[in-house]
């Protein structure tokens, strides 16, 4: 396992090179035909993909590059991203650059939920985690496991109650070996058209 990687909390300059990572995550998943998010339908777009055809993004990368540069500034959601140093392991296609001689190779994203006020328990948020990927080339080398920690540590200091997931088939097994487990509590009701 190597650790040539720094994990740090993500910030609003970041936005460009998440969002372009964001942008590969989920060409990979429609590579793969895995889907979108959390179960949402697939589209015309994956027969292309798997015909070798080009697909043409829906949006375009900077409304990606503005939601989360909005989203890191309000404090609502927190991320954070794995650094590699460029050079062999750390070069084009395999990272987004985030500034001299590092690329941001991973990332995850936590959405604080707030609970309603009660009498008599504590009404301590809840954290969504979503929008973990890190690249091919970095894969197996622990940087997964690091941001799950980074991110854990910080739910722990900050009092969260409960962190939440929607893992893929992919990401479950890490989020297993990370202590994430099923909840009997949880229920789910998609609001397809």
């Amino acid at each position: 396992m190597t650790t040539d990687f720094t994990i740090r909390p993500a910030r609003p300059t970041d936005a460009r090179a998440l969002a372009e990572l964001r942008w590969a995550f989920k060409h990979e998943d429609r590579d793969k035909g895995e889907g979108k998010d959390e179960g949402e339908g697939k589209d015309e777009g994956e027969d292309a993909a798997r015909e070798g055809r080009p697909t043409a993004p829906a949006r375009p990368l900077e409304e990606a590059e503005r939601w989360m540069r909005d989203r890191l500034t309000g404090g609502h959601w927190l991320a954070w991203v794995a650094e590699a140093e460029c050079g062999a392991r750390a070069g084009a296609g395999t990272g987004a650059t985030a500034g001299a001689g590092a690329a941001i190779v991973g990332h995850v994203f936590l959405c604080l939920v707030e609970r309603v006020p009660e009498p008599y328990d504590d009404n301590a948020p809840i954290g969504y985690v979503t929008n973990f990927f890190v690249t091919p080339a970095h894969r197996n080398q622990g940087a997964g496991s690091a941001l799950l920690d980074a991110l854990k540590q910080h739910a722990h200091g900050a009092g969260l109650d409960t962190l939440i997931v929607w893992p893929s088939e992919r990401s479950s097994p890490l989020y297993r070996r990370s202590g994430f487990q099923p909840s009997a509590e949880l229920l789910e009701l998609p609001l397809d058209a």
